[in-house]
Order: C-alpha cells, then structure tokens, then sequence
C-alpha cells in the first residue's frame, strides 16, 4: 500500500514539470546553417543551387530553398527542424541533381539536428553534366560539343580518340564507331564509371598493334531509350533505333571520312556499344553490312523486343562479318540464353562459325567495369586476329608483293595500266602491326630486321582492299 504525503505530491509535481519542459524544449525546431565550400568546375554560372528534402516536401526548386552566397562568396542556407535531416543539393530539378565524384548516383545526405550550428561541404558533381576528374588521354578530343542530328532535329557531343601516331603520320586508319560517348575516355563525364577505351588502345599501340580512330557518340539522356532501340517495347516505349541508324550513317560517317584520314571501305569500320548500346550495334552491322564489317556486341537487350531474331534472320548474311557477342553471367537470368539464341539464329541465317563468337564472363555484372575489362579483347579479335579472314578478294588484285633480298617488292598484275600508289600494312600472322607506307608497282621498301615466317599484307586502292600472304624465310 503506497500512501502519497504531502513530500510525495511536491515530488510528483517537480517530476512532471520537468518532463514538460524537456518535451517543450525537444520541441523547439533547431536550425544549422549549410554552407558549400567547393562546387564542380563545370558548374553553370548563372545557375541556382537549391536543396531539397523532408524539410520542403523534396522540393528541387523551392524558391525558400535557394543558397545565397555569403560574405565569403560560398552558397549558404540556413535550414530549420527537428530529427534527422535528409536532403540533396540540385540546379533546380531532379535532372540536375548532385552526383558522387564520377557523376553517378548520390545517396541522401543526412544531418541530426541540434549537433552542430554549421555543416560545411561539397558538391562532388551534377549528375547531368558528370564529374570533374578528368582522365582523358591527350589523344582524346571533344570533335564537337553540338553536332547536328537532322534525323531528329537535335544536337550531339561526339568524341574522338586519334591513334597516337596520327599526326606524326599521313597514314589513314579504321574506324570503330562507339555510342554512351561520355562513359568512353573520360571519368569526369561518365555515370559509374568509363570504358578507358583511350588507355587501353594507347596500351596496345605501345606493343606495336594498330589502332583505329575510334568515335564516340554521347547518348541522348531521356532519348537513349528511343534512339538505341530499333523496335517498341509495350512498356518502356522506343523504336527510334532505325533513324538513329540513318544519322549514323548519312550524317556522322560522311562527315568523319571527309575531315580524316579514315579507310572508309567497310572492312575497315566496325561498331560497339553495350546494353541498349549492344543491342542497336548488333541491328546496324546487319542492317548496314555494305557499310560495316564488324560489331562489338556487350551485355546486349534482345531482351527489349523478340523482333531482333526475325530481323537477324530475315536480313541474313551478305557480306563476311566480325560479331563479337560478350556478356556476364550476373547481369539477368537470361542473358546468356538470349546470346546463345541469337547466335543459333545468325548460324541458320546463313553466318559462319568463325564470323561471330560468344563470350560469357562468370560473375560479370552490367556495369562499365566488365565492359571496360572486356573491350581490349573485342577489339583484338575484331580488328586484329587472324586478319586474312576478315577479307576475300572477288576481283583480280591489281598488283602482287613478294620478297626479295630483305625488301619488300611490288608489281603490277597488268602491266599496261598506270601505275598507282597503294597503301600497305603488313601484320604477323597474330595481328601484330609490322609496317605501313604507300608503295608503287616497280618499288622495293626495306623490311624490319629479324623478321620471318608467314606475314599478312593489307593493301588498300581507290576503290579495293585486299590481302595477300607473304613467306619471308628466315636467314
């Protein structure tokens, strides 16, 4: 039995009072002021940062919500509440959102309120315009920050990676065309990630191996979806794919084999891409095969519309062709079956065995890493391996090479026509390039010393390109 005395109730009272003023105080929003001490180098001048989060409803660009610049010229804010604190920095809109340091997805920032009276940071990146890490091989250029789409009435970023060689020679070189250009070189304008394609060419031209001026095409944000798929798909729209083919090849290609030195024949020119990228790069080798000889096809969404085996089929082989398929065994649980479908299906199409290959990588996810890890080794095999297999000769070859004493001689197969310069490339039988210069018939051109056994000669004219077989005997 409790009996309350008169000490118990001003106890009680004392208690209670207590707890009222600590829930009064707890209460009581607190305020921290945000202040940006360092934003992206690439950030737009007149543009507002804003920032939005469970304080204003996930507003992006709530006019209460705008930093101003202090005194010292930083963006501040002074933000209001109570709890934690969940928020982000933007331009005004989700699609100008901050990013991590590559530009890719930014998690929420948090704060518990009543912690600190001032919280200092920085703004890594904008999704929309990518990080400022810049890892651009010096042989990397921006062509064009706006060039004209008249397809579709739109304006494009195109990159170019040059061979390092490229000024120190007059020789023209392949093209390979690539699509998600700003995930290619650069990891300041990429979303998870780049392909390094610019390291790892510049790698293998250090061992001696060609390499191809290469093209990037930025993908359209909103509109990737729509140009990179050649057929509907009933809930992710699409179907645009076929005029993004056109601009590729009535508008971008004649453009880069008017303004360098490219072989523009189709033995010379491939294309690559991944995902949506690979799917549109598997429709425009076969649907262009007069224009390409080769495709790189990563992680690829034939998974977007079934229309992709009817039309690998019914456009069927015309022309001999490279198709290198690759993908990872994390990516989805069909990948690998669509790829070995539609291998079966460019088999019955009437395509060769050794025209197209299937690569499945265990464990490999659908990101940059695996494509960027993957691409050296498509582009060996496209461009380099067993070179004699790439080309057939329909025609009688204007002039034939053949050694003599060390050099390299070239005659005429008819000797009454005028004589031309050709231009050759001589590889080892693995791809390796040994030699590239212009010759004529009657001439004679030293060859490396050491050099023996079996060797592959590219010889482009005006209008041909063909290959010849060459035995130097060893000494």
């Amino acid at each position: 039995m409790i009996i309350f005395t008169k000490k118990n109730r001003i106890m009680k009272s004392i208690l209670t009072l207590m707890i009222a003023l600590v829930i009064s105080v707890s209460s009581i929003a607190s305020s921290v002021t945000i202040i940006i001490t360092e934003i992206p180098d690439n950030t737009p001048p007149d543009d507002e940062i804003y920032i939005a989060g469970n304080f204003n409803g996930w507003n992006p660009g709530d006019p209460a919500y705008m930093l101003v610049e202090n005194l010292n010229g930083w963006p501040e804010i002074v933000v209001e509440g109570d709890g934690t604190l969940e928020f982000k920095f933007t331009r005004g809109s989700w699609e100008t959102v901050e990013g991590g340091e590559n530009g890719g997805y930014l998690p929420n920032r948090t704060f518990t309120m009543g912690t600190a009276d001032t919280l200092e940071l920085t703004i890594l990146s904008w999704e929309d315009l990518g990080g400022s890490n810049h890892t651009a091989a010096e042989n990397v250029i921006v062509m064009d920050e706006d060039f004209y789409m008249p397809q579709f009435n739109r304006y494009r970023r195109i990159w170019l990676y040059l061979p390092p060689n490229y000024d120190s020679v007059e020789d023209h070189f392949p093209v390979l065309y690539m699509h998600d250009g700003q995930n290619l070189f650069d990891a300041a304008t990429s979303f998870a990630g780049e392909w390094e394609v610019d390291e790892t060419l510049n790698e293998l031209y250090s061992q001696g191996k060609s390499v191809p001026i290469v093209v990037g095409i930025d993908n359209g944000g909103a509109d990737r979806i729509d140009e990179y798929t050649p057929w509907p798909h009933p809930q992710y729209g699409g179907g645009d794919g076929d005029i993004y083919t056109q601009f590729i090849v009535e508008t971008l290609k004649p453009y880069i084999d008017e303004n360098y030195r490219t072989l523009a024949d189709r033995e010379n020119t491939g294309v690559m891409g991944s995902s949506l990228g690979g799917l549109i790069s598997h429709y425009i080798a076969l649907k262009h095969q007069d224009i390409f000889s080769k495709s790189g096809i990563f992680s690829p969404s034939f998974w977007f519309n079934d229309s992709c085996y009817d039309f690998a089929y019914s456009t069927g082989k015309q022309h001999t062709m490279r198709l290198y398929m690759m993908g990872g065994t994390n990516e989805s649980t069909t990948l690998v079956q669509e790829m070995e479908m539609m291998e079966d299906t460019l088999f019955a199409a009437g395509f060769s065995e050794n025209e197209f290959t299937t690569k499945v990588v265990a464990g490999g996810e659908h990101n940059e890493q695996l494509w960027r890890e993957e691409f050296g080794e498509a582009y060996e095999w496209l461009f380099l391996e067993n070179p004699s297999s790439i080309f057939t000769n329909s025609f009688e070859a204007p002039i034939f090479l053949f050694y003599q004493n060390g050099r390299l001689s070239c005659k005429a197969t008819n000797p009454l026509s005028s004589p031309k310069a050709f231009y050759v490339e001589l590889f080892s039988i693995t791809g390796q390039v040994l030699l590239q210069t212009e010759i004529k018939p009657d001439d004679t051109i030293a060859l490396p010393d050491g050099l023996k056994g079996i060797c592959i000669a590219r010889i482009s004219g005006e209008k041909n390109t063909f290959v010849q077989k060459i035995l130097i005997p060893g000494e």
